[in-house]
């Protein structure tokens, strides 16, 4: 199996190494990038200011609560650029607002997902997530 290139759009350092966590759970070889607020995020993805040598992500897991940039900004600026609107973008997100999760859908998130509060069913919760992502799903052909 080819390695997976993951994009951590998450500003809190426990659901970081969570993920970590999950990924190493699951053992699927993989480039998991973080970036700590949105716009880090967007620069990450549009390979600026520093980050030129960045790989595409195949997928994005974006919460939403950031600071700077807020999640649905960041979503917003992927789904306008054609070359990253192709990317699959998941909303985890704290939040359980009818408001948030209906603006990511309109927004054009793939999923949302509302994070487990205790660590073990957010491990599983993101492992169950990636193991979908790779193993069901036919993610596109991302030009670097």
């Amino acid at each position: 199996m080819k390695s997976i290139d993951i994009l951590l759009v998450e500003d809190n350092e426990g659901d970081i190494l969570m993920t970590k966590e999950a990924l190493t759970e699951i053992n699927v070889k993989n480039n998991l990038t973080v970036a700590k607020n949105g716009e880090q995020a967007i620069q990450i993805l549009r390979r600026e200011n520093g980050y030129e040598h960045s790989h595409r992500p195949d997928i994005i897991l974006l919460d939403i609560n950031l600071p700077r940039i807020n999640g649905h900004e960041v979503l917003a600026e992927i789904k306008k650029d054609k070359n990253l609107r192709p990317v699959p973008v998941i909303i985890l997100t704290t939040s359980s607002s009818k408001k948030d999760i209906n603006e990511a859908y309109m927004g054009y998130a793939n999923c949302c997902v509302i994070k487990p509060i205790k660590g073990v069913d957010f491990v599983h919760t993101i492992a169950n997530i990636i193991q979908f992502w790779i193993s069901i799903v036919e993610l596109p052909e991302i030009k670097n």
